[in-house]
């Protein structure tokens, strides 16, 4: 069933890089690319490192553009040294927060509930949390794609109230193609945005899970952004390495905002 099309999301990781005031002058190059400000109908954030959110909020001051976080604790509050909360980020203007990033999930070791947990942080704190779900390279090889993603999906919204998932974004990242230069192909990146979606509608049911918006991540670049944007069910992307660009990110939002109009219900 085709639905509404669902609003695309193109987020810049910049991930350990331009965390000093070099990460303003980024956000202004991004904004003066982009023709100073958000394109109608499409949510763009850039995901600067902690110490550079608050310039980078200052630099996206009144354009549209949205400031996000790469990651939040748990923890509202309380003697967790090296923590930064939800609360924290909200109240340095972050609209949104990474959850459950391969990078952490692998790197740091956390877990499904660990991921779940900082979901239900971000909700309380008033950000959208982006969810990120994907299989290693050993699991697509051994035909489990599915069979993680779905895992993941599931434990990721769990117990989660129509309200709170009205507020979820989802990216599909195959950890096989984060910083690998070897990206998904349409047909890869669109069949594990089904393996989302289907977790997605058991979990929250059908018609809550048609409007969340899920994005691809993982060696997205200008040249591959098009095809990849316009595989069925792909609301966008999380972009890494070519986030740091500003005119090759500029040219995945024109991207995402190209493939609008075949966007919608799968």
């Amino acid at each position: 069933m085709i639905g509404a099309p669902r609003r695309p999301l193109v987020a810049g990781n910049w991930k350990m890089h331009r965390g000093g005031p070099d990460g303003a002058d980024l956000a202004r190059a991004v904004v003066r690319e982009l023709g100073g400000r958000a394109p109608a109908g499409a949510e763009v954030a850039l995901l600067p490192p902690f110490p550079a959110i608050a310039p980078v909020a200052e630099a996206l001051r009144g354009t549209g553009l949205l400031l996000g976080a790469q990651d939040c604790s748990a923890e509202a509050s309380g003697a967790f040294t090296g923590d930064v909360s939800a609360e924290m980020l909200a109240a340095w203007g972050c609209a949104l927060v990474l959850c459950g990033h391969s990078e952490r999930r692998q790197g740091r070791g956390e877990d499904d509930a660990a991921v779940r947990a900082k979901v239900g942080a971000a909700l309380r704190a008033g950000l959208l949390p982006v969810l990120c779900v994907g299989e290693t390279l050993a699991e697509r090889d051994a035909g489990r794609t599915a069979a993680v993603v779905a895992r993941q999906t599931k434990a990721g919204v769990e117990g989660l109230r129509a309200a709170e998932a009205a507020r979820l974004r989802v990216a599909y990242e195959p950890v096989w193609a984060i910083g690998t230069g070897r990206n998904a192909s349409p047909a890869e990146a669109a069949e594990g945005h089904r393996a989302v979606r289907a977790a997605l509608a058991e979990s929250l049911g059908a018609a809550a899970a048609e409007a969340v918006p899920v994005v691809y991540g993982g060696s997205v670049n200008p040249g591959n952004a098009p095809a990849l944007l316009a595989a069925p069910g792909v609301d966008g992307a999380l972009v890494g390495g070519a986030s740091l660009d500003a005119a090759g990110f500029a040219a995945i939002v024109r991207a995402a905002g190209a493939a609008v109009p075949a966007r919608g219900g799968v």
